[in-house]
């Protein structure tokens, strides 16, 4: 289990010192670096080369931002293969919606518990 941590920790760590080495070096917002790890993780598991990341790494290639785009390519591609071409709009939806129901409750949860500081 230690081992198992340990290579969750460094592949997560890994993934987000990438993210903040663009944060510091490049002009890419942050907004388009999240949108670039989606992305990434969507052509990384269309390309078969996730999945092996993955079984690796595991709760460190799963939750960051390049597994959920994984997770919605792989929904899509089972449901393209189950439904045919409806299942490219409806499958990455219907894999990814446990962690997008957590996301916005969890948002929700943080917006109603929390006094933000007004702007000067």
């Amino acid at each position: 289990m230690i081992y198992s941590c340990l290579k969750a920790f460094l592949a997560g760590g890994l993934l987000c010192l990438l993210g903040q080495i663009l944060i510091d070096r490049t002009a890419l917002t942050p907004a388009r670096i999240l949108t670039s790890y989606v992305v990434a993780g969507v052509v990384l598991e269309a390309t078969g080369l996730y999945a092996p990341f993955r079984n690796w790494a595991g709760a460190g290639a799963s939750v960051p931002l390049t597994g959920f785009g994984s997770n919605l390519a792989q929904g899509a591609r089972e449901a393209v293969l189950a439904d045919g071409l409806l299942g490219v709009l409806t499958g990455g939806l219907k894999a990814a919606s446990a962690g997008l129901t957590a996301a916005i409750l969890f948002g929700l949860l943080a917006a109603l518990l929390s006094r933000p500081d007004p702007k000067e």
